[in-house]
């Protein structure tokens, strides 16, 4: 299989690291019980025609490698790639991974890389040894295409496509990013993220998709609403949005103000209606230590933070969920593949009901 390689390395500098910042009652008409699974009005965007627009989204593909389905979840973890991208499927496998999730590269640094065959062929060797059948990555941290400083956001767009492109060498199925920070006005923010979202897919034309991750809404950044979201996706032309899709994070959307753990229904009713259930690419599954609507990002265990057991029982038993890839981010304590096995483990009993 021929494999297509990036040539990033050539254009990028190195060296600057600035980090880029109860129960739902039946349906009754109370507004203020709707208004508790949404944020504040000051995170909102102004629902138009053109965010509310549903078109048609192809079932996601998550990997081009063609692997047995031997099981029923696509579940798994962020993976470590220390050592190189080829060790991160056997990490995966030790702790009975059906889904992965991965850096392609350091996250904390600019400086970028080349795939180049031997480790494209390692990798897939590596993968083809597995029962997994999700693959995505995760973007840098140091991206914000939504930064109002032209040299950021030209450097972030370049480290993007890198990014893309690596996706593509690796035959990952999505990229997983974090819609930026506005720095000076939100409407703009979501603007620029959009059209950077445009200019990098189209440099990288293929197969693998772009999901926008939900945030907590620190500060100034973006996605910590669905309609903002849905803002960027509407924003983007029909025959590119096909590959533009949303991650769920759920430690982010309680931190959001979005109650999963009391109006789990709600919430899930809301996302389809600003987005669509069609374009949910995958789920980060964290609980929070921190409190629903506090705006910080903090992971816990599964069932052991503010969130609690019921929403991700909910999770692992809601059938319009069942093909989404769903990734654990929690900490690893001691032990990474003992605590990642453990916490797995938990959510497929909750699968088992």
């Amino acid at each position: 299989m021929p494999w297509p390689s990036s040539t990033c390395w050539r254009d990028r500098p190195t060296g600057d690291r600035r980090p880029a910042t109860g129960d739902r009652r039946q349906a009754t008409g109370d507004r203020r019980q709707k208004e508790r699974v949404i944020p504040s009005e000051r995170q909102r965007v102004e629902e138009s025609p053109s965010s509310r627009k549903r078109d048609s989204v192809p079932p996601f593909r998550y990997s081009r490698f063609p692997i047995p389905d031997s099981r029923p979840l696509l579940l798994g973890a962020h993976t470590s790639i220390a050592g190189g991208t080829h060790e991160a499927p056997p990490r995966a496998n030790a702790i009975g991974a059906t889904a992965m999730q991965i850096f392609t590269k350091m996250a904390n640094r600019w400086a970028e890389r080349e795939c180049e065959a031997p480790e494209l062929e390692a990798f897939s060797a590596a993968v083809a040894a597995t029962d997994l059948r999700a693959l995505n990555a995760h973007d840098s941290y140091l991206i914000n295409l939504a930064s109002p400083d032209k040299v950021l956001r030209a450097r972030s767009i370049e480290s993007f496509v890198c990014e893309l492109r690596r996706c593509e060498a690796l035959g990952l199925g999505a990229l997983v990013s974090h819609p930026g920070n506005f720095m000076d006005d939100r409407a703009s923010g979501l603007a620029r993220n959009a059209d950077a979202i445009v200019e990098a897919l189209a440099r990288v034309p293929g197969k693998a998709r772009l999901l926008l991750e939900t945030t907590a809404g620190s500060g100034t950044a973006l996605g910590a609403t669905f309609e903002e979201l849905a803002a960027i996706i509407a924003r983007v032309p029909a025959r590119t949005r096909r590959r533009v899709g949303v991650c769920i994070d759920t430690a982010h959307i309680f931190a959001a103000g979005y109650d999963i753990a009391r109006d789990y229904d709600a919430v899930i009713a809301r996302f389809d209606e600003r987005i669509g259930l069609d374009r949910l690419g995958a789920m980060h599954l964290n609980d929070s230590k921190a409190p629903l609507g506090s705006r910080r990002d903090r992971h816990e265990l599964i069932g052991e933070g503010a969130i609690g057991e019921l929403a991700f029982r909910r999770i692992m038993t809601d059938e319009r969920l069942t093909e989404v890839p769903k990734v654990i981010e929690t900490p690893k304590l001691d032990d990474p593949v003992k605590t990642d096995r453990r916490m797995l483990g938990r959510l497929r009993r909750f699968a088992a009901g």
